[in-house]
């Protein structure tokens, strides 16, 4: 699974991330890199919390960021 995460600048400087496979995984940071740990925390913090609850997940699970 490789997981895209997309950055933006709100209007007030702070940094939107979010991940485009992550549906609700979004987050502010006040720089790109407070931002990006943030969001691939979030990420991983959902992931098993789906793996915890059988819900789906692709196998086998390799999962690598890349920001876009």
């Amino acid at each position: 699974m490789r997981l895209t995460i997309e950055l933006d600048i709100e209007e007030d400087r702070r940094i939107i991330a979010e991940v485009v496979e992550l549906p609700g995984v979004l987050v502010y940071g006040q720089t790109e890199e407070e931002a990006i740990a943030k969001v691939q925390a979030l990420a991983l913090r959902v992931l098993a919390d789906r793996i915890e609850h059988g819900e789906a997940t692709p196998k086998p699970m390799t999962i690598s960021f890349v920001a876009a």
